[in-house]
């Protein structure tokens, strides 16, 4: 207890402190860390003080800040130096009233950066700055004219890792992480020979003044103390306390046709498959007309949901009951084609990638449209060669880029509009219309329509959901590295209650503190989904570890076998799964009780995914059985053997018949015995295999013997249906693999 007194007096009085100097140099210094500032701004050191460690590339002179101007403004500095966006790098740094003062190599201003001083971290805010008048004089203009204003920037070490998402250099001895302590704050990292330069930088137009970072540097195992102390001064969403949560690597199926009248028949699927979660995309109980028509509307689907609210709450009320937890998935940031946002009134909210000005007057019949700017980089794709005109939509066909510039082969009131004239000079763009499907438009985040959308989202999420799935979220305007974090948070921070975890389709460096359960990839055909989880999945997984976040192994279609494909089988389940719980990430699956119940596989797949979920639940695998998982070339099959106890095993497919498509078998070695896993995809037939009869043992279930019949002293006919087991004594691998390459399938 007295230690641990003196430590905290010493943290204390460390932090206290308002500085301290040695020599020249600008030293802050808390409980964790010690970072030395020369006074010509450049980084000198910085140490995490229980290991003495060094971070800094000693050899790397790079000013802590810097400030960026669109040209000069200054008289004099405009007339000696080019007229550019040009970055000044920090020449000078003093320490006065608990901020830093930062001057700039040419430009006559400095910037004020607020300091706050904790035991596990530092911030820097940008709290204004410091400019005389007698250097604009004359000039009618907010100073100072900076666009930009890098906050700080640190030379530090390459390490094993580096999140960039969380912005975070680490390795198990010790972390450096520089992230924002607000939405507005963009962090970013540049990769050099031996370091990457940490950078947190305030924007012009994104928030300038007030936007801040935090810096930590502490050995690994407390760097989520320090972000979850971070997150709770900055009152941010509590992404450490979420990825800390026992529920974030809960598995889900997604469905988009569940209603009060059938839920019990989807519950009754989740359980079969042992599926802790159920995500519910929002045409569940909104209109819809296919594809994105009508999202943004949000109108209830009256029939199955008479009563709306209550008959939603209530149906989660029976899903949560059961042991499920809820999910919401919806686009939150863009509204439909058939939405009354679009036609027959266009709002004026809605983002435009390009704009232009009329040239000429437009006409109520005009099929040619004149502009002033060249329109090269207007949208060329089919469904996306629109123009709004004030409250009308017109189509063109294609348009001239020598002057004089005009849009040709127009179409007017496309969409429900209204044509109607236009005055030259009046302003008219290309809407933002979505690449996927051209069904829906992004909106405008610097406007209201976009804070509409998320009370609408939100308010359906507050009804009863436990964790949510923000697609389409690549979909708004630049900047996206702000945009895209900050459409999210428009949605995550009007929710009642934290969600258990958040997963999304794109993300930037804001979202860490929400989206704790990282993202999903959309679907892929049964043949080709291992080589994809081996491409995308098994690839983004380390990416994603060193950010401390898991990723989603789904989404996964759950197929129906054809002529055109073997649909979803065991194998493709167990490598998908077996390889999610690897990495400690779950999966998700696009099902609904029509495709379990026609299925003729549904029964082998089901147990596939409850029992490596209940491997995943129990923490079962160990850490030399996780390392040996992540093989990508590798594939393993998890046992229930006789007494009920899992066993994992490698295993490989071998051919059968042939290489029939019909029967998918694999080989594997258990306690020196060699056994063959075998099914049909989806029927019931019969497998002659040139084996003798008193050498082969087959198995429904390990520990439970079926018969089978001898056809002559050299044949065997097995049932080939669902998933069998087949050993013998004596039998070896290749024996085995021969009998079943000479099958056949007969009636």
């Amino acid at each position: 207890m007295k230690t641990n007194f003196i430590q905290f007096l010493t943290a204390f009085m460390l932090i206290s402190a308002p500085m301290l100097r040695a020599g020249n140099d600008v030293v802050l210094e808390n409980g964790q860390f010690k970072l030395v500032v020369g006074s010509n701004a450049i980084p000198k050191s910085l140490i995490i003080k229980s290991s003495g460690e060094e971070c800094l590339r000693s050899d790397a002179t790079l000013s802590l800040c810097t400030a960026t101007q669109e040209r000069p403004y200054n008289n004099e500095v405009k007339l000696a130096h080019l007229n550019k966006r040009t970055t000044y790098q920090a020449d000078t740094i003093y320490w006065k009233d608990k901020q830093l003062i930062v001057g700039f190599e040419t430009i006559p201003y400095e910037a004020v950066i607020g300091v706050k001083m904790t035991p596990q971290y530092m911030s820097f805010t940008l709290d204004g700055f410091i400019v005389e008048s007698s250097d604009y004089a004359g000039l009618k203009l907010n100073t100072p004219p900076a666009v930009e204003v890098c906050l700080m920037q640190l030379p530090v070490r390459e390490r094993t890792y580096f999140g960039e998402w969380l912005n975070v250099c680490w390795d198990k001895q010790g972390a450096v992480n520089l992230l924002a302590t607000d939405p507005y704050c963009q962090i970013s990292a540049e990769k050099r020979e031996g370091y990457r330069v940490l950078r947190s930088t305030a924007v012009k137009g994104i928030k300038l003044k007030g936007a801040g970072a935090a810096l930590l540097a502490c050995p690994s195992d407390r760097l989520l103390d320090g972000i979850a102390k971070v997150e709770e001064d900055f009152n941010l969403p509590r992404g450490v306390e979420s990825r800390r949560g026992p529920k974030i690597d809960f598995s889900y199926f997604w469905t988009m046709s569940i209603t009060p009248s059938n839920a019990d028949s989807l519950i009754r699927v989740a359980k079969q498959f042992g599926f802790p979660g159920m995500l519910m995309y929002y045409p569940s109980f909104c209109k819809e007309l296919g594809a994105y028509q009508l999202v943004g509307e949000y109108e209830w689907k009256d029939k199955d949901y008479p009563n709306h609210e209550k008959d939603l709450s209530k149906m989660l009320d029976k899903i949560k009951a059961a042991g499920i937890i809820p999910g919401f998935h919806t686009l939150h940031s863009q509204i439909g084609m058939q939405t009354h946002y679009v036609t027959p009134v266009p709002d004026y909210r809605m983002s435009i990638s390009h704009t232009y000005n009329l040239s000429r007057n437009l006409g109520i019949d005009d099929t040619e449209v004149y502009v002033e700017q060249n329109p090269e980089d207007a949208p060329i794709v089919d469904k996306c060669r629109v123009l709004k005109v004030g409250t009308e939509f017109i189509t063109y066909e294609k348009f001239t880029t020598e002057p004089p510039y005009k849009f040709i082969g127009c179409k007017r009131a496309y969409n429900g509009t209204k044509a109607q004239t236009a005055p030259q000079g009046m302003v008219i763009g290309t809407p933002d219309i979505s690449e996927f499907s051209a069904t829906s438009i992004y909106v405008n985040q610097q406007s209201s329509l976009e804070d509409e959308l998320a009370a609408k989202a939100a308010s359906f999420y507050n009804l009863g959901f436990q964790f949510m799935y923000l697609d389409g979220s690549e979909g708004v305007n630049p900047p996206f590295d702000y945009n895209v974090p900050f459409a999210q948070y428009n949605v995550i921070r009007r929710l009642h209650l934290q969600p258990i975890f958040v997963e999304g389709a794109a993300r930037g460096h804001f979202s860490w503190h929400y989206m704790s359960g990282g993202n999903a990839f959309d679907t892929f055909v049964p043949e080709e989904q291992k080589a994809a989880v081996r491409r995308y999945q098994l690839k983004e997984a380390p990416q994603m570890q060193a950010d401390f976040t898991r990723l989603n192994f789904g989404w996964m279609a759950y197929t129906l076998p054809s002529d055109k494909t073997i649909g979803t089988q065991p194998d493709i389940l167990e490598f998908v799964t077996s390889k999610a719980a690897a990495w400690d990430c779950p999966i998700s699956m696009k099902l609904d009780p029509q495709k379990a119940a026609a299925h003729p596989r549904t029964a082998d797949n089901a147990a596939v995914v409850k029992a490596w979920e209940d491997v995943r639940a129990r923490h079962w695998l160990t850490d030399a059985q996780k390392e040996m998982l992540k093989n990508p070339d590798a594939e393993f099959i998890l046992l229930t053997n006789e007494k009920g106890a899992y066993e994992l095993l490698p295993y490989e497919q071998i051919p059968v018949a042939g290489n029939s498509r019909d029967v998918r078998a694999f080989v594997f070695n258990r306690n020196n015995q060699w056994y063959v896993v075998y099914w049909h995809i989806s029927g019931e037939k019969k497998l002659q295999l040139p084996l003798q009869k008193s050498t082969v043992i087959l198995y429904s279930k390990l520990g439970k013997k079926q018969s089978f019949s001898s056809n002559g002293n050299d044949a065997i006919v097995v049932p080939v249906s669902g998933r069998r087991y087949l050993t013998g004594k004596n039998l070896t691998k290749e024996a085995l693999m021969k009998a079943f390459n000479e099958s056949k399938i007969v009636e």
